[in-house]
């Protein structure tokens, strides 16, 4: 049988992880506008975004026809988008160590920034963390390890 505290500390526990996703979802609403009005500053087209949106995600990046393949597409349409995204900084390509007839694409730092600008941009940005009280920043700051904490231990396990 359960202990009266564990029930009551699970019952605020999830009555605090509802509060936090209410909060989130509020957040992302109100920073919606913001995010599209960035995402329509680039200058790339949607398949150029999702190629190197795959690129971020691959520590060993991705292969000319592999992309193809995953996205349905020609080699020579996956080539042009790759030649756009290397004329943009955002990607680079070089030889596979294992196998040099093949060349390796990854993406760049300002291709990294790019995604992550559009992906993880919102409520964290510099300006809206400087204006937080110090006992608000501390809190957060302890927060955030806890959370980092916790996806670490289930990227190891998973």
């Amino acid at each position: 049988m359960r202990e009266e505290g564990t029930d009551q500390g699970e019952h605020e526990r999830e009555s605090i992880v509802r509060d936090i996703q209410s909060l989130k979802g509020a957040m992302e609403e109100a920073l919606l506008a913001t995010l599209l009005q960035h995402l329509l500053t680039l200058d790339l087209t949607l398949q150029q975004l999702r190629v190197l949106m795959v690129l971020v995600s691959t520590k060993e990046g991705g292969t000319g026809s592999g992309l193809a393949a995953s996205f349905g597409v020609s080699l020579a349409s996956m080539s042009g988008v790759l030649d756009r995204l290397v004329t943009h900084g955002l990607a680079t390509r070089s030889a596979d160590p294992d196998d040099h007839r093949v060349r390796r694409v990854h993406a760049t730092p300002l291709g990294a920034s790019t995604v992550r600008s559009l992906v993880v941009a919102g409520p964290f940005q510099g300006d809206v963390l400087r204006n937080l009280p110090l006992e608000d920043l501390r809190a957060l700051e302890q927060g955030f390890r806890a959370v980092s904490r916790q996806v670490s231990l289930m990227s190891e396990s998973g």
